[in-house]
């Protein structure tokens, strides 16, 4: 059954988002910033501003926040095609230098940069500064690669270099002409700007999303293209005429395309950890620095045969899931993969088979290396750009990419040893006044207000605490010490006969009848709540103390 293939552009002020789908299914997402806009494959000409021998490494000066990293090292043929070393005899500190963006910038690190330029085109990239031709080793059949291959070495020009794209598979030589003739016209414009510019400069821009999602996703097997912008509709027609596609490409006119077409909580889901799987299983995925690693569960799937069936049925499931995951976050790097242990030697062998014939469909390279002694995959994935997650999220300033924050228990303790230091250096007043989260403040008072009893024993000084939603449960605010009377009254946030709406949270731990709730932290006692527990009730406030207050059910009708 042949696939159908979809491409969904949104256009806004802010944005441009893109999704690629195959019978429905979406198998990349794509993204790009208007105030963030990526630099790979853009041309610079840097400066040399450091070399270090002992990395085989130059940092270049390109006009970004970091220096880009230029490798002068030897390095191997398959990788010397994309990024060539530049003998570092030939580098000066403060020489001009031209460089292009192979990497983006990611955390400490600066941009990847080779001197090797490239500029790609539909069919072709172009290398204008070395002599030779490479064919995508997608393009599998021999008698297909020798004629493409005749082609261009009958269509470059001397002196310079082709690599032929996996999509010129089948297309004549007039076509490949067409794009080259296009490719060395945009090469003649930029020469000049090489020599006339000043050290840094940014010398070329790599088009921007739109062209990109056409250049590098638009195939034969694309049906047809939807976008929401009229003016990027026209764009598009004007850059597929010339292939004779431009009727694939289709104006959307409803309100909001994304969610016409189910997709706007894909980047949504995209950004979370853990994704569920068709049969019931779920895989959970924590991307590092250094590496990702990917985990599958059976999670909610009990399977109907044997544990062995279970797990294969799982683990297949799951390769299918993780290849799809990770085109459509880019995740890129090393990439360990632990799938459920498997007894069975065919059903390793079929579930890394399974994975691989996955991956066939990625468009950026892979290569899976294997099981380890642990039975851990081992693969990697060629990282260019931000991965999707780079650029939805950033670290959480609170728990600093720990992922967790401390519990209210912990917090609760470091707040009362802040407590005991300010206590033994001013001993002045008989309460001390703070403002922490409602969870922290619950755990100060503890059951039936014994925790502010064990305190007040063990110091002498009274605890008032005022809860406050919006502090984060790690912030405690010491505000003053003084006289209790005081400051309760000016903390306490019931008065008597008040009227509130709560949600009953637990039964009383002594009258298994009373219900409790809690607003901003402090305790509401509420008479025969218990039956209520999980439904927000109204309640009128019958007594106020320091710690809690005593409320009874009341019924709104009474108002009116």
């Amino acid at each position: 059954m042949s696939l159908s293939k979809e491409i969904i552009i949104n256009i806004n002020p802010e944005e441009v988002r893109g999704a690629i789908l195959e019978n429905g299914t979406v198998v990349e997402l794509v993204i790009e910033r208007t105030a963030q806009l990526g630099i790979v494959g853009n041309i610079y000409k840097g400066r040399v501003e450091n070399i270090l021998p002992g990395m085989q490494a130059a940092f270049v000066n390109i006009g970004q926040d970091k220096n880009g990293f230029l490798y002068t090292g030897s390095v191997t043929r398959e990788d010397e095609e994309e990024c060539p070393a530049i003998p570092q005899e030939q580098l000066a500190i403060g020489k001009p230098l031209m460089v292009q963006v192979i990497k983006e910038a990611s955390g400490t690190k600066g941009a990847r940069l080779t001197t090797q330029l490239t500029i790609p085109g539909r069919y072709l990239v172009l290398i204008p500064t070395a002599d030779y031709i490479g064919i995508s080793r997608r393009i599998e059949q021999e008698g297909e690669r020798d004629r493409l291959r005749q082609i261009a070495e009958q269509i470059k020009q001397p002196g310079s270099g082709l690599i032929v794209r996996t999509v010129a598979e089948g297309r004549s030589e007039e076509e490949l002409r067409g794009d080259i003739q296009y490719l060395l016209k945009l090469w003649d414009t930029i020469k000049p700007c090489l020599k006339s510019s000043p050290a840094p400069s940014l010398i070329y821009r790599d088009v921007g999303l739109v062209n990109r999602i056409v250049r590098d996703f638009f195939t034969e097997d694309i049906e047809k293209i939807i976008v929401d912008d009229p003016s990027v509709y026209k764009q598009l027609q004007r850059l597929l005429a010339g292939i004779q596609s431009a009727d694939r490409v289709h104006l959307f006119e409803g309100r909001d395309i994304f969610s016409f077409y189910g997709l706007e909580d894909e980047f949504e889901k995209a950004a979370q950890r853990r994704v569920w799987l068709k049969c019931g299983g779920y895989i959970v995925i924590d991307q590092t620095e250094a590496l990702t690693v990917i985990d599958v569960n059976t999670g909610k799937f009990v399977g109907n045969i044997n544990l062995a069936d279970t797990v294969l049925k799982t683990n297949l499931d799951a390769a299918e899931e993780i290849a799809r995951q990770l085109r459509i976050r880019d995740i890129g790097g090393i990439i360990i993969i632990d799938f459920i242990d498997m007894d069975n030697e065919e059903h390793r062998r079929q579930v890394l088979l399974c994975l691989q014939e996955y991956l066939k469909k990625d468009r950026t390279k892979t290569n899976v290396l294997g099981l380890t002694q642990l039975g851990l995959v081992e693969m990697t994935r060629k990282k260019v750009r931000q991965d999707l997650r780079s650029v939805l999220l950033k670290e959480c300033p609170y728990c600093e990419g720990r992922g967790r924050v401390l519990s209210e228990e912990t917090v609760a303790i470091q707040v009362k040893r802040r407590l005991r230091g300010i206590i033994a250096d001013a001993p002045s007043g008989d309460a001390i006044l703070l403002e922490t989260h409602p969870l922290v403040a619950s755990s100060l008072v503890g059951p039936n207000g014994s925790g502010l009893k064990k305190w007040e024993q063990e110091t002498g000084k009274a605890l008032v605490i005022r809860g406050r939603d919006d502090l984060h449960i790690e912030e405690t605010k010491i505000l003053e010490m003084g006289d209790k009377k005081l400051l309760t009254q000016n903390v306490v946030p019931l008065k008597v006969g008040q009227i509130l709406e709560v949600q009953v949270e637990d039964i009383h731990q002594h009258q298994p009848e009373e219900g409790i709730a809690r607003k901003d932290g402090f305790v509401i006692t509420i008479d025969r709540g218990a039956d209520r527990i999980g439904q927000v009730v109204s309640v009128k406030v019958v007594k106020v103390y320091a710690t809690h207050a005593r409320a009874k059910l009341w019924d709104m009708s009474k108002l009116y």
